[in-house]
């Protein structure tokens, strides 16, 4: 038999021993964990695995893995775009069919997908997209900016839903020059005809004879408020612009353009109504 055969007397196996084995370095683990993603629990329910609390329980049994690591932790937040999800080691789809946009919606535009008078409305923006979609809150007639645009229900309610308190940010360009007291005023609250409102924040950005620009943060989703509220201090919107809608600034986004959301913002979302 040939010394180099494997099988010979006295041939050293290349095969490491049970003791080197011991003291080689494991592979490190690989965090699937993404802060800014959306929760894994919300992927296999969207996947058809059964209901939220379903899911939960495939995830705390350890049948549920992320880029081939195991997850146990509920809290675990994946971004489906670039992450592989598998369930009993069967790969499941983690793209889901949901769709999340925003709208530099313009002056002049109703907020509905349709509307009776053929003034222009959401669909003339949204034709090319296949889902039935619907806005979250609303912008009156008048009012520019932010509007998210989404086929999730349970999100849309939640965003819009008062215990969650989820904060708007204005541009309001009013008739000058404000009143001193108005800032203290509209934090303290103002009684309108529908109950006391207020603003969390109030900040005067500029100022010109007759002419002022108000940034104001507020969570109220009520019909008008910021210009009932200009208007209870004496100081009428000429114009009025929705800059962020929660944690979703507008940014440079050009008026009358929609864009999808990138995973990062969605997951932000979903952080803020606890989903």
């Amino acid at each position: 038999m040939n010394a180099s055969d494997p099988r010979s007397p006295g041939h050293r196996s290349k095969r490491p021993s049970r003791k080197e084995r011991g003291r080689q370095t494991p592979a490190p683990v690989v965090d699937a964990h993404r802060p800014d993603g959306v929760r894994l629990q919300k992927i296999l329910a969207e996947a058809g695995l059964g209901s939220r609390r379903a899911c939960e329980q495939l995830i705390t049994e350890g049948r549920v893995t992320v880029d081939g690591q195991t997850v146990r932790e509920l809290g675990t937040r994946i971004d489906p775009a670039t992450q592989t999800v598998s369930v009993d080691t069967m790969p499941i789809t983690a793209h889901t069919d949901k769709v999340y946009l925003a709208f530099n919606k313009p002056a002049g535009v109703v907020t509905a997908m349709s509307d009776p008078e053929g003034r222009r409305c959401l669909a003339d923006y949204l034709r090319d997209r296949p889902e039935r979609l619907f806005h979250v809150g609303r912008l009156d007639y008048e009012t520019e900016g932010l509007l998210l645009i989404t086929n999730d229900g349970e999100l849309s309610n939640r965003l819009t839903h008062p215990s969650y308190e989820i904060s708007k940010t204005y541009l309001a360009e009013v008739r000058g020059p404000v009143p001193k007291d108005a800032g203290a005023r509209l934090r303290e609250g103002i009684e309108l005809e529908d109950g006391i409102s207020r603003v969390d924040s109030f900040k005067l950005v500029d100022s010109t004879p007759g002419y002022a620009l108000v940034e104001v943060v507020l969570h109220s989703g009520r019909n008008r408020i910021v210009r009932r509220l200009f208007d209870a201090v004496g100081t009428p919107v000429q114009r009025l612009v929705r800059t962020q809608f929660g944690p979703i600034p507008l940014a440079e986004q050009r008026q009358g353009k929609v864009r999808d959301l990138r995973p990062d913002e969605v997951g932000a979302l979903m952080e803020a109504v606890r989903l």
